[in-house]
Formats: structure tokens, C-alpha cells, sequence
């Protein structure tokens, strides 16, 4: 990126900053979470006004207070109203740099990318175009980002092609392999494409685990298909919110019912697959987000991909659950899915979500190795 003349770093710490900053240490006090925690989610929760013409983008940044840990957000870049703005590399939070930017990319639905330093891929088999799309959603507001080349393509094309933007050029380093679309309205068509993806995986020397965000997999029989097929297999049943679910949601999602998703969690897990679900945090009240937390923590066995709720136009806003357009809704609803499911022994991994509630701590423990 282009580099300005640099404006003076403002430490966050004290009584230096400005009002805004003050705000989040104090809130950071309050709940006993560090401040470079309740920085990043509160970029996640007001975006940035940039002078770049991208609605949202895959943001990559180091805090100045954390430089040794790198941190890749997704965020709005055109949002006039939010205190972070980016000029240059810089990132500002009313005045005072909090963090550098190190890569800005348009978040467009590609074919596939890495995570966790190679060790992860996210593939998005199909077009966004096809998906009717949820009310929250920004994926349909990317009108460009439509990769219908890699289904023309087939399978095979698409991950010899991933393998060449591999860090090591080595697709046998994965670990994880996810499917992330929203584009399988029946669950035939969701079950056919993984029994494809494990022998193209097979073929390129990929052993991974596959993961699949879903909600349309929720027979018995395509779990156990999937278990003798596709293992090993984690479902990430996309949950997302317990109510206002037929209002906000296309069908295919709303009509799994929140009192049936232990049962379908359990049922997975009894045919052998791993479990998990997503949450988007900030369209439930709180009360309704720790009881249905509460109902799945024994059904799961990974640790859930909890999510800040980021609204992209005005009417997303008004989807908010009424406080949820603060900083102090997040840190509640952190400290007590916290508190749920600390029974499970579960903790969250910093690579599988972009739009997190953790960061450095969890639960007052660390997340991330090196200096405080």
C-alpha cells in the first residue's frame, strides 16, 4: 500500500487517547477482557470509512500494542459513521492509531483460500448468485463476486489451481478442508458434492478433515453416507440466531426448528461425526442467546463459530436486537457463552472466524503465545 507521512501513535493505555479509546479501556476494565480485544470487536461492530469504493473487504492488520500477532477481519470500508478510519497503512480510532494494515483484498466469493498458515482451505464450490440469501447476509450484495467458473471447472481443476496459490505449493499440508456456501437448498445435492470432494481430495494427496457449513444435512441417513464416505467430518450446522428466525431467514435455514437442533446435533455425533454450529451475536437478546447456547453445549464438539452481527445497510440495523448496537452488548454475551460453556472444555481457534468475540483471552486465559 501507498505510505503517507506518518501521524504520531497514540498508546492505548492510561489516560492518553482519545474519548472513544477511553471508552473501550473502560469497558475493557469492566469486564475483565483485554483492550485490544474489545478493539478488534468493536471494529467488527462499526467497520471503517475508507476512501476505498469496496462495501466490505477482507482486511488484514496488527495492533500497535500486539504487532507480533497478525489478524485478518472482514469488515464494511464505507461506513462514514464509524470512529476507525484507514488512510494509507494506518488505521485510526478518533486520531490515535491503534493498528497497521498490512493488505486489503475485496472479499469476492473465489474459488478457495488459505487459513492458518496454509493449513486450512475454505472452498466456495458454488455461485453466490444462486442464493436467495438471508436478511443479514452480505454475501448478495456482492453482485461481482459470482465464481461460477470453478463449477464449470469440476473439482479436480479447482484444487490443482488452489494447490499452485498454496504458501508451500503443498495441498497435503491441509489439515482442514471447509465448504462454505449457501447455495445447497436440498440435501441430496449437499451429500452428492462431499462424496465427490473426499476422492478429489484423495486424488491431490489431501487427507484433511472436511467441514461443511449447512443446515440442509439433517437426515440419518446422509450422516451415516457421510460416515462411511467423506470421514473425517465435522458438521457446522449454520444455526445462526434463535428467533426471528422465518422473518430474517430463506427457508432452507428457518425451517429447522432451534428445538430440533440438539437432537440433529446428536444424532451426527452418534454416527461418528464431529459437531459444531455458527452464531451471529447481536440479533438475539441476550437471555434468548444464553439459553439456546445452553441447549446445544453438550452436543457439540467443537467449540461454536460465535460471530459479531455487522450491519451492512440500514435495514440490517434495524435487525439489532435493541443494545446490540454497543460494544457492552458483545462483552456480555462473551463472558456468558464463557460461562456455558465452560463445562465442555472447549475453546475457540483463532483461524476458523473472522468476525470473533475471543482474540488474545478467553475465559481470562491466553489464546495466543508471545508478550503481553
Amino acid at each position: 500500500m501507498t505510505q503517507p507521512s506518518k501521524s504520531p501513535v497514540i498508546p492505548m493505555g492510561g489516560a492518553v487517547g482519545t474519548a472513544r479509546l477511553v471508552h473501550l479501556e473502560r469497558a475493557a476494565l469492566t469486564y475483565g477482557v483485554p483492550v485490544e480485544d474489545v478493539l478488534l470487536i468493536a471494529v467488527n461492530l462499526y467497520g471503517i470509512t475508507s476512501d476505498q469504493n469496496r462495501s466490505r473487504a477482507r482486511v488484514n492488520l496488527r495492533l500497535v500494542r500486539r504487532p507480533d500477532v497478525p489478524w485478518q477481519v472482514i469488515v464494511p470500508l464505507n461506513r462514514p459513521a464509524s470512529p476507525f478510519l484507514l488512510r494509507g497503512d494506518e488505521l485510526s480510532l478518533n486520531g490515535a492509531v491503534v493498528a497497521h494494515v498490512e493488505r486489503v483484498d475485496a472479499d469476492e466469493a473465489v474459488g478457495g483460500y488459505f487459513r492458518d498458515g496454509g493449513r486450512a482451505a475454505t472452498l466456495n464450490p458454488n455461485a453466490r448468485s444462486r442464493c436467495v440469501g438471508c436478511g443479514w447476509c452480505p454475501n448478495t450484495l456482492e453482485a461481482a463476486a459470482d465464481p461460477r467458473l470453478q463449477e464449470e471447472q469440476g473439482l479436480d481443476a479447482l484444487l490443482r489451481a488452489l494447490g499452485e496459490q498454496h504458501p508451500c505449493r503443498n495441498l497435503a499440508e491441509l489439515t482442514e478442508v471447509t465448504v462454505s456456501t449457501g447455495c445447497f437448498e436440498r440435501e441430496e445435492a449437499a451429500v452428492d458434492h462431499l462424496t465427490a470432494l473426499r476422492p478429489a481430495l484423495e486424488r491431490a494427496g489431501v487427507t484433511a478433515r472436511i467441514g461443511f457449513l449447512t443446515s440442509v444435512l439433517r437426515s440419518d441417513e446422509a450422516f451415516a453416507t457421510i460416515a462411511s464416505k467423506v470421514s473425517p467430518f465435522v458438521l457446522r450446522l449454520t444455526a445462526e440466531h434463535f428467533t426471528r428466525r422465518e422473518a430474517l431467514m430463506k427457508e432452507t435455514k428457518a425451517s429447522l426448528l432451534p428445538e430440533q437442533m440438539p437432537g440433529l446435533l446428536a444424532r451426527a455425533r452418534a454416527a461418528g461425526l464431529d459437531t459444531s454450529y455458527t452464531y451471529i451475536a447481536g440479533i438475539d437478546p441476550l437471555e434468548d442467546l444464553a439459553r439456546g447456547v445452553n441447549t446445544l453445549a453438550g452436543e457439540v464438539s467443537e467449540f461454536p463459530n460465535f460471530q459479531v452481527f455487522q450491519a451492512h445497510t440500514p435495514v440490517m440495523q434495524v435487525m439489532r436486537t435493541p443494545g446490540a448496537e454497543s460494544v457492552e452488548y458483545y462483552l456480555r454475551a462473551r463472558a456468558a457463552i464463557e460461562r456455558t460453556m465452560a463445562p465442555t472444555g472447549l475453546r475457540p481457534v483463532g483461524w476458523e472466524c473472522y468476525r470473533p468475540l475471543w482474540y488474545f483471552t478467553y475465559a481470562g486465559e491466553d489464546l495466543v503465545d508471545g508478550p503481553r
